[in-house]
């Protein structure tokens, strides 16, 4: 065991802490509101760890909705996760008996901080890998575990609570621009974004642009590969 890359994933960690531990306690207590105690919200949250799905899935609890319906949702909610989950292939590839449990737990806030981490020496990436995605599903099942309890005694507005996804991802984005010189995908991906929001619509530009960011990259590749040469 290497306290260093425990330490360093510590770290990295914070900000996805930060945010998974307010929605973890928001999830926990809307679950709370809808009839079901503290450990079903744990449970969820170690079986399912979906974020804006189980999120969606209280809902769909409350609801009785169908299992037709659930898997239709769980399809459009997560489908992003088919576009980033390819690039994690070939890093993934021989980090042994951890793998399946890395596929598994692969957010939107940890491919963030996996896709492409600028690490020091002394830290190895498998144990990074493993580390940061441990970590994050450690703080998202407290948060559940804590909202399912405090739901129980503590009134509580949810309202606006989902915000703060978008200010985790926010945080992350710059922490990224930050450490990394190259800037290419970033810049890529918020101009297909706003162009197939225009295009598209609030609620329909989300697979439009994961499929046209994945096309960019991969036209783009080269270009890519030589700019971060020239940076190393």
């Amino acid at each position: 065991m290497n306290r260093q890359t425990i330490k360093y994933s510590f770290l990295s960690t914070i900000p996805v802490m930060a945010g998974y531990l307010v929605l973890g306690i928001g999830f926990g207590i809307l679950l709370h509101d809808k009839g079901y105690s503290f450990w079903w919200a744990v449970l969820m949250s170690v079986a399912i760890y979906a974020g804006s799905m189980q999120y969606v899935g209280v809902g769909l609890l409350a609801g009785h909705g169908s299992l037709l319906t659930a898997a239709f949702m769980t399809l459009m909610v997560n489908a992003r996760h088919v576009f980033y989950g390819v690039s994690m292939v070939e890093k993934y590839r021989d980090t042994g008996a951890a793998r399946p449990y890395l596929i598994y737990g692969l957010t939107d806030e940890t491919y963030s901080l996996v896709c492409d981490p600028c690490l020091p020496e002394g830290i190895r990436k498998k144990d990074y890998y493993f580390w940061v995605t441990l970590m994050d599903q450690s703080y998202w099942v407290l948060g559940s575990f804590l909202g399912g309890l405090l739901g129980s005694v503590i009134p509580f507005n949810t309202n606006g609570i989902d915000f703060s996804m978008t200010a985790l991802f926010v945080v992350i984005m710059v922490e990224q621009w930050e450490k990394n010189k190259q800037h290419i995908p970033a810049v890529l991906g918020i101009a297909v974004t706003v162009i197939c929001l225009a295009v598209f619509g609030v609620s329909n530009f989300l697979i439009p642009s994961m499929i046209g960011i994945t096309a960019g990259l991969f036209v783009l590749k080269g270009v890519i590969t030589k700019e971060e040469a020239d940076h190393d």
